[in-house]
């Protein structure tokens, strides 16, 4: 991943409403939701929700697919691990970052 492509990304969720849009679209996973999911679970106005669908589309952290007369979002799964991927990348020297956690008194192995 390139840094234009990652500043994109953390541009468009560093919105809160896009922020709160992806990740309950993240939830869903794969079944995605439609914008009137969308508006029932935040009731927020439509042409927000639409604002914000947009630049998550555009930063491309969403895919749409249309269904007959409906839209359904869902996570652009790749660009997310990517982004997980890029932020990683060299973490803590190539070392593991979280400490070991040490065995609790009196248990065995």
């Amino acid at each position: 991943m390139k840094n234009p492509d990652a500043i994109a990304a953390f541009l468009a969720l560093g919105q809160e409403s896009r922020l709160n849009i992806f990740r309950l679209i993240v939830q869903r996973g794969d079944t995605g939701l439609t914008p009137s999911e969308l508006l029932e679970k935040l009731g927020i106005p439509n042409a927000t929700l639409s604002f914000h669908l947009k630049e998550l589309l555009r930063a491309n952290l969403l895919l749409v697919e249309r269904q007959s007369r409906h839209l359904i979002y869902r996570p652009n799964a790749a660009l997310v691990q990517e982004l997980s991927s890029f932020l990683l990348e060299n973490c803590c020297g190539g070392k593991p970052c979280l400490p070991a956690t040490k065995k609790a008194k009196g248990t065995t192995s």
